[in-house]
């Protein structure tokens, strides 16, 4: 029964083959961007994508290929991004591929690669791992551009928790037409608590992932398969036979065709794969488990090493298993399983002290020359081979140097579990210390330092506090304080009390006289500003820059500016807040710092948009998202920029560009506070247009409603507004007064126009809403508010139209608003100003006003507004051109009929409708003869059985 052990002929798959393609068409087009393909392990992932890619290839795409290997759980951080970029630049040449990047831009890829020079010197850890993400993906778009691109990345289930962050973010982040990721994992080996797990839940949810499963062959197909590799027709008592044992897994039918007809069937699958290998001469066999320590892929070079054997020697052993397809040859004189699987089987079956033995031996041999594995793999090859070899003294240093080489390709993930090692070998090495140059609270540190670059929150804390209590602060005051201001960081990203302390404790450890104290007073006083402690934040800024100056820290000077113009921001001082800004950013381009270039940009859109500045902001907004992009920042600042651009959108009435802004940096997976920020953005539009439900679980998800106290002015502000529109929405003026008691009583009100002065004004609304239920409540929260205004700055035009609106010059405001182009607020304070006629007698101008109001209102889809607006009409008598007549019944009659229906009393119709009771009941009189009837009861009863108020 022996023949091929793999089949020359493709079989089955038709259907797979057809999704892959369709998706392939919706990638041409910008509709899709990956698929995952998932299925058992032997059940031909590797052959349909490598069909699938030869028949990209053919029809002119270019096809990039990268695989996990195993060694990436252990550090091996981004291999097959590396892969695929060294194919590239195998291809194209490092500077054609330089050329396809902005200026600058290799630098970050030769983290992975040596081809492109020397790295760049940025040490952000929160920002260069970013950088690098973003890179990749401007390649993939650059690459696109020139022909459809195919990126295919196989084994995801191994892959290291860096590669699974790229996978995600470009996943989610490629909208370029032409490019399709292909992704393949072993779906049977995803135990629950796997790491792919909840990427792939993730990646189900974003648009144009596609999710593609791979079942067994049927039957007939293992019978198709049989025919192809034997070279003749099975009998179908074999066929049946075969296709029960395998279970229709494509490996399995190859090793059952190997046993032989008349072999017996092994009991287990290790026994059937194992079963082509032990019929290979016995020399073969040793270097295939030489071969298997090494990885399912090894170089000629190395494995020669390790065995022991000549270049002769070698290919002489290893060619039996090449023509048995136990192995294949791939590129730069390399060997490869022919599938993992194999590999996995002949590594199962060393006996311990082999296993040790052989890893020592790839540990000596890529110790005496790092050139016989990839560049970059030497490292963490060592940190694999000394741990798997027992050897604690070596495999401590090693997994330190892996640790080290991780930080500087941002691979701050895979540096965890490598620092994690040395901390667990620390006590079976008694010069540790001496042999990696650092003690055991400097791993602890620079494990802090990993895990919060990784946003590793739980582990941040478990390795700071156990470095503290290591250290002496009497002794070493500042590596002490440094260790507080990260453990401050971890309890401002979990909401939890105690960061100002922290930092206090902080600042009164480092030296007076010292750039240490100057980078614990910017983080301080930013973090007092951010909660409204002005006065105190200043004091040390003045320190802190003074500070900065003397030991000539440009950087952290721009830092400190921006701090103070946040300050200023809140006082309402606009001009000084630009000011200080872009002293900030022309000390930023001065020493090309992307972070404080890309944080001056967002927060002078911020200070445009107080300034009423909108066209100016929206241009800045363009620039700082291209700028962000380009140094790669759009998860740090870009995310900031992006939901300022949508503030300035949604102020202006252009809803749906700020929706679609606001969905778009959703999609690059903010931080928790950027989320937020941005989800406030929507909610705002959505209760405007009264998407009630979905307003609701925006305000849910924010935690808006959750009892517990914010701590930035911002949040306290925009949430107290967001209840307070949630509450009148809902009917309940009631609550919504306890709010606006609360959020009064909570915090010294910013000047700031976008929240101080935009409170006051909804303020406004509310004791007008419930000054008839509630009067010496609303008469106290009106005279609160006014003590608050008076303390306010009101200065620019957007202070002025909102203080306007605070104060019920509803016209002015009106006008103030049409000026600003804000035309939800122009139509609201419209609306306002007809009430305010209406009630003063003047139903003509109240009629007008709204007139100019509804086109407003209509534009905007701003529904409970619109029906505000004419449910005021009607009352006044206006927008009657807007209702068809009844033949019956004038307008003004059909509203009289409306309120007798409801029981009303003359006095009452009067009142609603602005009228008076004399006019009302001539009214009244012309319905009754109208309708030919004596009552109003049976007036109320005509109008239903007429379907007059319908």
């Amino acid at each position: 029964m022996r023949g091929r052990s793999v089949s020359p002929v493709f079989v089955g798959r038709e259907e797979e083959l057809a999704a892959l393609a369709e998706s392939f068409a919706e990638a041409r087009s910008g509709t899709a961007t990956a698929v995952l393909l998932g299925g058992e392990a032997g059940v031909g992932k590797t052959r349909l994508v490598q069909r699938f890619a030869e028949q990209c290839a053919a029809g002119g795409a270019h096809v990039l290929f990268g695989g996990c290997v195993e060694l990436s759980t252990e550090g091996l951080a981004y291999a097959p991004f590396t892969a695929a970029l060294r194919q590239l630049v195998r291809e194209q040449g490092p500077a054609a591929v330089a050329a396809l990047l902005p200026d600058g831009a290799e630098r970050d890829l030769a983290r992975l690669l040596p081809e492109f020079g020397e790295p760049n010197g940025d040490g952000e850890t929160d920002t260069g791992r970013a950088r690098l993400f973003e890179q990749f993906l401007t390649l993939l778009e650059r690459l696109a551009d020139s022909r459809p691109t195919i990126l295919v990345i196989e084994d995801i289930h191994w892959a290291d928790r860096s590669s699974r962050d790229l996978i995600a973010f470009l996943s989610r982040n490629l909208h370029t037409p032409q490019v399709l990721m292909v992704m393949t994992y072993r779906s049977d080996d995803l135990h629950r608590q796997h790491p792919l797990r909840p990427v792939l839940a993730e990646l189900g949810r974003v648009h144009g992932v596609h999710r593609l499963d791979l079942p067994r062959l049927s039957r007939d197909e293992v019978a198709q398969q049989m025919t192809a590799i034997l070279g003749t027709t099975s009998e179908y008592g074999a066929v049946e036979k075969v296709y029960e044992r395998s279970e229709g897994i494509p490996l399995f039918v190859e090793a059952l065709l190997e046993c032989g007809v008349d072999c017996t069937f092994p009991d287990s699958m290790q026994d059937l794969i194992l079963g082509s290998v032990e019929r290979l001469p016995e020399e073969t066999q040793r270097v295939l488990r030489v071969a298997a320590a090494g990885g399912i892929r090894v170089g000629h070079p190395l494995l020669a090493a390790v065995s022991g054997l000549s270049d002769v020697e070698l290919e002489s052993a290893l060619r039996p298993a090449i023509a048995g397809n136990v192995l294949q040859i791939a590129d730069n004189r390399a060997y490869v399983f022919r599938h993992s699987l194999i590999r996995e089987a002949v590594h199962d079956e060393l006996l311990p002290g082999e296993h040790q033995r052989l890893h020592a031996r790839f540990a000596e041999a890529i110790s005496k020359d790092r050139r016989l594995v990839p560049p970059g793999r030497a490292a963490v090859e060592l940190a694999h081979h000394w741990y798997g070899a027992r050897d604690d003294r070596w495999a401590l240093i090693s997994a330190w140097e892996a640790a080290q080489k991780s930080f500087k390709a941002y691979a701050y993930t895979e540096a965890v579990p490598l620092l994690e090692r040395v901390l667990l070998l620390w006590d079976r090495v008694p010069d540790a210390a001496e042999l990696i140059g650092a003690d055991h609270t400097a791993v602890l540190e620079r494990a802090s330092e990993a895990a919060n670059a990784g946003g590793e929150v739980d582990k941040v804390v478990r390795f700071v506090k156990a470095a503290l209590s290591q250290l002496d602060e009497t002794r070493e005051p500042e590596r002490v304080a440094q260790l507080i201001v990260r453990r401050s960081a971890c309890k401002n990203s979990k909401g939890q009390p105690g960061v100002i302390d922290d930092l206090r404790q902080a600042l009164d450890l480092v030296p007076g006289d010292s750039l240490d104290r100057a980078h614990v007073v910017m983080t301080l006083s930013r973090h007092l500003m951010l909660r409204g402690r002005i006065e105190e934040a200043r004091g040390l800024l003045d320190e802190g820059l003074r500070l900065a100056r003397k030991y000539g820290d440009r950087c952290l000077e721009g830092d400190l500016l921006m701090n103070q113009a946040l300050g200023h921001s809140f006082n309402g001082d606009t001009e000084n807040t630009v000011t200080l800004n872009e002293q900030a950013l022309r000390i930023g381009r001065d020493e090309d710092s992307a972070r404080l270039i890309t944080r001056a940009l967002a927060n002078n859109i911020d200070a445009l948009l107080d300034m009423g500045r909108e066209d100016e902001a929206l241009r800045l907004a363009e620039d700082g998202w291209r700028t962000s992009k380009k140094y790669g920042r759009l998860r740090a600042s870009g995310l900031f920029i992006a939901n300022n651009w949508a503030e300035a959108l949604e102020v202006l009435g252009r809803w749906d560009e700020a929706i679609e802004i606001v969905e778009n940096a959703l999609s690059h997976g903010p931080v928790l506070r950027h989320r937020y920020a941005l989800l406030r953005v929507r909610a705002d539009i959505a209760m405007a247009r009264g998407e009630l439900p979905f307003v609701e679980a925006l305000l849910a998800e924010i935690g808006v409603f959750k009892d517990h106290h914010e701590e930035f002015v911002q949040d306290i502000v925009n949430n107290a507004r967001l209840r307070i529109g949630w509450r009148l929405t809902n009917g309940d003026p009631g609550g919504a007064l306890h709010e606006a008691e609360e959020v009064l009583t909570r915090l010294k009100q910013p000047s700031k126009a976008m929240l101080g002065w935009r409170l006051l004004s909804t303020l406004r609304v509310v004791c007008d809403a419930v000054q008839d239920i509630e009067p010496e409540r609303t008469e106290s929260v009106r005279r609160h508010a006014a003590e608050v205004a008076a303390g306010l700055t009101a200065k620019g035009p957007v202070v002025e139209a909102y203080r306007l609106s605070y104060s019920g010059d509803f016209d002015a405001a009106a006008a103030a608003w049409e000026r600003l182009r804000r035309p939800h607020n122009q139509a609201k304070a419209l609306l306002r100003a007809a009430g305010v006629a209406a009630r003063d007698g003047d139903r003509e101008g109240a009629a007008t006003r709204l007139k100019a109001a509804l086109p407003l209102a209509e534009s905007l889809r701003a529904a409970p507004l619109v029906t505000d607006i004419e449910a005021l009409s009607r009352r006044v008598g206006g927008l009657q051109q807007a209702h068809e007549p009844s033949e019956l019944l004038t307008p003004r009659e059909l509203e009289v009929l409306r309120l007798v229906t409801q029981g009303r009393t003359n006095r009452d119709i009067a009142a609603e409708l602005f009228i008076s009771a004399k006019t009302v009941s001539v009214h009244v009189s012309n319905i009754l003869g109208k309708l030919g009837v004596t009552t109003r009861g049976e007036a109320a009863a005509a109008a239903h059985r007429l379907s007059l108020l319908s």
